[in-house]
């Protein structure tokens, strides 16, 4: 018998002293929904010891308060936070996320496999557990221009790496249900792993077909129904709350005790200026709650049932055996974590000075060519215009018609619709497309704000009044190596440099929450009426179904295309 597991039994016991002890609180028992009062004893990174009294080398006394398990994100960007996976761990696992399943599908499309080996070598760093799933899209579609591709070939060396969990969200639906060979070699690699979907407002038989491939889970899920029947028929739906896409509210009804085994938490996509006003994870919990969620049903989601849908055996319960992945909170109701552990160590700022840097990636990815204010003009048609209309909170966007003035033989736009001028500009350096069109729905009434982070290919996408201002906004992101610009009036009034990939910062969180706060004033000084102009901007060049995609080729109705992004 290894020295481990005895020392394990033998404070389980009682026998020896445990490492640590949680005294005098209670904890939320996930199987029967009872608080219960009782000593927690942890040995090494697992719980040895409940239900009873212990001693331990190191006693916490944690009366009033109630003890939890760790909370896991399963589906998310790390990305989309703008820092690196380093930073992302000191601002969320203090908040009680201890597990977070990424899929760096953004730094992917970028750098292909040095991207995913960037983030591999991170989280075998961190004090957070950071799962990694493999990017199985990239490039995501056809249509766009990306900095990568990534077959089965490359993805398949890194299947059996100790972080992997298994294939990352599989949003080509369309190529699964009319089985091109390209998804059917990534899902047949994955037979025996798991594969994670992504698959909006996809119902009936042709639902039935993507599932037949082993598809597990889904985080696009917009309403109570369609979650429904994707329970109905095997999946494991993951309530996503980001910073753009929010679908808590509308997910409600179905986050039930009776439905709980069969739900998870995600944010997918979340900046760290949401983070810091309000939460992540446990943001979710506190806002269910507040709206009647019963809270057995939602702490399960954030955590066994989040653990038993990805296969992590080992986590998601305060009960001897598992993982010593703990919140101790001061309600329910509030779900404010005042101490977090970590495989049984508790989460300080030492313990994450201890951690080993790893070398940033893709500080040259921004080679756009320069671009004038004359690149940004659009042929006046008598007709109709298509416009692309976007829905504030949602990363699906409308494809509108209208009428617009004339420029001259150009067309221009219609403030009093709220219709400004965007475009796309490749930015890998493999080919200088470059696409125009118009945008209703940021609220800009002068000036223009650009950004480097634009899913999934990740080119530079800028929306704008004045060429002048597009043009400026855009060379400049040449400049800094990526990130976001704000220009007025000739002159930019706020940036934000995101030199690894063009998606993440090399600062601190704190200094990035900061600059954020500042960006976001300098994007409603120019009228912008979005909560998240830099993200909603981020997720404009995505196609979905059934409406406009812009590409670096163009505008492009995707009815014409079994796609989507």
């Amino acid at each position: 018998m290894s020295e481990a597991l005895e020392r394990f039994i033998d404070q389980g016991v009682g026998r020896k002293p445990a490492d640590i002890v949680l005294k005098g609180g209670r904890f939320f028992d996930l199987v029967t929904g009872e608080l219960v009062a009782s000593d927690i004893a942890i040995s090494g990174d697992r719980i040895v010891g409940t239900c009873g009294a212990y001693e331990g080398r190191e006693e916490i006394d944690v009366s009033g308060r109630i003890v939890v398990p760790g909370f896991i994100d399963t589906h998310l960007h790390i990305e989309s936070s703008l820092v690196t996976p380093h930073e992302f761990d000191r601002c969320v696992l203090p908040l009680g996320i201890t597990t977070a399943i990424c899929d760096p599908h953004e730094i992917a499309n970028v750098l292909g496999t040095e991207g995913i080996q960037f983030f591999l070598d991170s989280a075998m760093e961190t004090v957070m557990d950071i799962r990694v799933q493999l990017s199985s899209c990239v490039p995501a579609t056809h249509l766009e221009t990306a900095g990568a591709d990534l077959p089965i070939e490359r993805l398949t060396p890194f299947r059996h790496h100790p972080k992997v969990i298994g294939l990352a969200e599989f949003m080509n639906f369309p190529g699964v249900i009319h089985k091109d060979p390209v998804c059917l070699a990534k899902l047949e690699a994955f037979q025996d792993g798991h594969i994670d979907g992504h698959a909006p407002l996809l119902r009936g038989k042709e639902l039935n077909g993507y599932l037949a491939t082993g598809i597990r889970t889904d985080h696009e899920c917009t309403s109570a129904e369609e979650a429904l029947e994707k329970i109905r028929k095997g999946m494991h739906i993951l309530v996503r709350e980001g910073s753009v896409s929010k679908d808590l509210h509308a997910l409600m009804p179905i986050i039930t005790e009776r439905l709980s085994p069969y739900l998870a938490l995600c944010t997918d996509d979340r900046n760290p200026l949401d983070i810091a006003e309000q939460g992540h994870i446990d943001h979710m919990i506190r806002t269910a709650i507040a709206a009647g969620v019963e809270p057995l049903a939602i702490y399960r989601a954030a955590s066994i049932s989040a653990a038993r849908a990805f296969g992590l055996r080992d986590r998601g319960l305060v009960a001897p055996g598992w993982r010593a992945d703990l919140v101790i909170i001061d309600s329910l109701e509030k779900c404010k974590a005042e101490m977090v552990y970590s495989g049984g160590k508790r989460v300080t700022d030492a313990l994450f000075a201890r951690r080993k840097p790893v070398e940033p990636v893709g500080l040259d990815s921004v080679k756009a060519r320069e671009v004038k204010a004359a690149d940004f003009g659009v042929p006046y048609s008598e007709g109709e215009t298509s416009v692309i209309g976007v829905l504030p909170g949602k990363i699906i966007t409308e494809h509108r018609r209208y009428r617009l003035p004339a420029e001259g033989n150009q067309a221009g736009p219609d403030l009093g619709r709220d219709i400004i001028k965007v475009a796309v500009i490749e930015r890998h350096g493999i080919n200088g497309n470059h696409a125009n069109g118009f945008v209703q729905g940021f609220g800009l009434k002068k000036g223009a704000i650009a950004s480097t982070v634009g899913h999934d290919s990740h080119n530079i996408c800028v929306v704008g009044v004045k060429e002048e201002d597009m043009a400026l906004a855009a060379n400049r992101l040449g400049e800094i190596k990526g990130g976001f610009v704000v220009v007025e009036d000739g002159r930019v009034t706020g940036e934000i440099a995101l030199p690894i990939a063009g998606l993440m910062s090399l600062e601190p969180y704190e200094r990035v929450r900061d600059i954020l706060h500042h960006l976001r004033q300098a994007a409603f000084a120019l009228g912008a009426t979005l909560e998240e102009p830099f993200l909603q901007l981020a997720f404009l060049p995505l196609p979905v179904i059934p409406h406009l995609k812009i590409s670096d080729r163009g505008l492009v109705d995707v009815d014409k295309f079994a796609l989507i992004g």
